[in-house]
């Protein structure tokens, strides 16, 4: 077994650009099985006037594409921000096998606040989950971001 390898480096580049695309930051990032990033995405609600264009939908509707299926077995998941209920349903739909994630989001979660989506019989998949890696950038990043709309 190899040792653990965090990707949640690049799923904070993405929250970065999307923070400096003005939109909230999240990032996500998808990893195969062999180690290799097969999506990666950040926020684009505002840019997209889209409501589901959150960086986990985005990232599992290209590794979903580059894959030619709706499941990506054995793919794990990093992202910044604890997901939504929203995203968290599509975690499951698509099987993916770990969510890493970053920052707890107590007012908006889905995975360990709010709703806990993998807790209900409905859902027929339950990743594993790891959270608080990187929470410390993770969450700097959005208080800074959030601090700014207050400010400016």
């Amino acid at each position: 077994m190899s040792p653990f390898r965090s990707y949640m480096d690049i799923a904070l580049e993405e929250a970065r650009a999307a923070a400096a695309r003005g939109e909230v930051p999240v990032g996500a990032v998808i990893v195969a099985p062999d180690g290799t990033v097969v999506a990666r995405a950040g926020n684009r609600t505002r840019e997209l006037a889209d409501p589901t264009a959150h960086a986990e939908i985005l990232a599992l509707r290209a590794a979903c594409a580059a894959a030619g299926s709706e499941r990506l077995p054995g793919h794990d998941l990093y992202v910044t921000l604890e997901p939504c209920p929203m995203c968290a349903s599509a975690i499951s739909q698509a099987r993916i096998a770990r969510l890493y994630y970053g920052a707890a989001d107590p007012k908006s979660g889905g995975v360990a606040h709010g709703p806990r989506v993998f807790a209900h019989p409905q859902s027929h998949h339950v990743p594993e989950v790891y959270d608080g890696i990187g929470a410390a950038a993770a969450a700097a990043l959005l208080k800074e971001f959030f601090a700014g709309k207050r400010d400016g």
